[in-house]
């Protein structure tokens, strides 16, 4: 086999471009790493193998592409990103036949930059889940240890980019879909600034939380991918029409962090924090202070409600956006139906999986005439104290760190029979999207006990991709390199 799936996506870049490596090598190399890895990781739902090496095949023909940057580059994409003549079924059955006839905007930039799809990754199902054990599919399984969780709902990305399936894959985050399974793998997840990056073609769950981003092996990595799926998209209204700075620019600034002022929210390092991902994530901090960073102590007061505002915002948003998954113009139909109201329901209730149905009856009630102003218009309320948070803490740091997570991945099955304690994995991670703020989780070490991937989670001001690159770099160059999964 190939070893060329080792490699880190600008290495990879490199090669590709200097006519050292070919799209097919590279291309071929992944698949094969695909065709070892995946009857244990389970983490792909759609692979078009023939398809990406007729690509590579024709792109050799014409050589190397200086103008597109990805130019040859194998990468996965989260199977709720539209794909023109590829599945795309969001994890659900609802959708098991759905075959999209255009592409999401950040799958037309990452083609146009000269990437090769080499297919779709599992996830919880319509991205709501934590440990995408809710697909409808399959359970994708952690390449560190096979009995794990890889995280949700990008767990199927966050897995075959640890594993070496691929380079690179896109992700979403709505309450930390990117960056908590990035902790769990052992890789880089970066959630941009809500508008940085287009959602047109993102299937909706959460409309005013839902952004695509890189998952990556490293943070120049996610720096390239960045680079080409940023920026504004008229036709997309909460693309934001703001300059895309150069993020690689930002890469390799320095050996230092001098004169960064890294704030340590109080409400993140006390109770419920796992003291494996408490010390590795110090240990972190402390490498930063080594670095120059100032340590500044900041406090985010409402964090203790992101939880209920999250899921009470969150859930009237999917109630609403599912509502299009009907039976009649695309999506599963029931064939048991003998009125119109009979099709909605048996479609709907064949074609949803529990933790689906579970959110939209939620979202329905706090959306009702009776609870709208006790539950909804109070979350909303109290969303934007959660921003001003952050607003307040940045005004006295560069960056804000803590956990990305409160544990390491915990075990399949763990904790599917309680719904809150799984919500609960998601507490570092659900405030950020509240705020619409850049947030990137760094691998920082593997804990003491479980001997698992930590996380740690740098915050940065709005539209601050740049500087929160820079910083993580400039950390990354001087943490332990993880070893390889174990996984064969």
């Amino acid at each position: 086999m190939s070893q060329l799936f080792h490699h880190s996506l600008t290495e990879v870049r490199d090669l590709l471009r200097a006519g050292e490596v070919t799209a097919q090598e590279a291309t071929a190399s992944c698949l094969e790493r695909i065709a070892a890895t995946e009857p244990r990781l389970e983490a792909l739902l759609h692979v078009s193998g023939e398809e990406a090496l007729s690509q590579a095949e024709a792109m050799d023909k014409k050589g190397p592409d200086a103008a597109r940057p990805l130019w040859g580059v194998p990468v996965i994409i989260k199977d709720v990103l539209a794909t023109v003549g590829m599945p795309t079924t969001c994890g659900s059955r609802i959708l098991e036949n759905f075959v999209p006839v255009y592409d999401a905007d950040c799958v037309t930039r990452l083609k146009d930059a000269g990437a090769i799809i080499l297919g779709k990754a599992n996830m919880d199902e319509f991205a709501m889940g934590s440990s995408t054990e809710n697909s409808a599919f399959k359970v994708t399984k952690n390449p560190w240890d096979t009995s794990r969780v890889p995280g949700g709902s990008s767990g199927g990305s966050a897995a075959s980019v640890a594993a070496g399936q691929c380079f690179a894959s896109i992700g979403t985050d709505t309450g930390g879909s990117i960056r908590q399974p990035a902790s769990f793998c052992g890789i880089v997840g970066l959630k941009p600034s809500y508008g940085r990056v287009s959602r047109r073609g993102l299937i909706a769950y959460g409309s005013s939380l839902d952004q695509a981003g890189p998952m990556t092996r490293t943070v120049a990595d996610a720096a390239e991918i960045l680079q080409v799926i940023a920026g504004h998209d008229p036709k997309d209204s909460t693309s934001v029409n703001a300059p895309v700075p150069d993020y690689l620019a930002a890469m390799g600034r320095g050996e230092s962090l001098k004169g960064l002022r890294l704030g340590l929210p109080e409400q993140y390092w006390g109770e419920g924090l796992s003291a494996e991902v408490d010390a590795a994530c110090r240990s972190a901090v402390e490498l930063a202070a080594s670095l120059g960073a100032e340590i500044v102590p900041v406090s985010l007061p409402h964090t203790e409600y992101a939880i209920a505002t999250y899921y009470i915002l969150a859930m009237a948003e999917a109630s609403s956006n599912l509502a299009r998954f009907d039976g009649v113009r695309y999506g599963r139909r029931s064939s048991q139906t003998q009125d119109l109201a009979t099709m909605y329901t048996r479609s709907r209730s064949e074609g949803f999986g529990e933790e689906v149905m579970r959110r939209i009856m939620l979202g329905t009630y706090v959306l009702s005439a009776g609870y709208y102003d006790a539950y909804y218009r109070k979350a909303a309320q109290v969303r934007r104290l959660i921003r001003q948070d952050f607003l307040n803490a940045l005004g006295q740091c560069d960056l804000i760190c803590g956990p990305a997570c409160p544990t390491t991945a915990f075990a399949i099955g763990e904790n599917t029979s309680d719904p809150l304690q799984m919500y609960l994995t998601d507490i570092f991670t659900i405030s950020l999207n509240l705020s619409g703020l850049p947030g990137l989780s760094l691998p920082v070490g593997l804990g003491k006990d479980t001997g698992m991937p930590v996380g740690l989670q740098l915050f940065a001001g709005n539209m601050e991709e740049a500087g929160l690159l820079s910083a993580a770099q400039t950390l990354e160059t001087h943490l332990p390199k993880l070893p390889e999964p174990p996984l064969a």
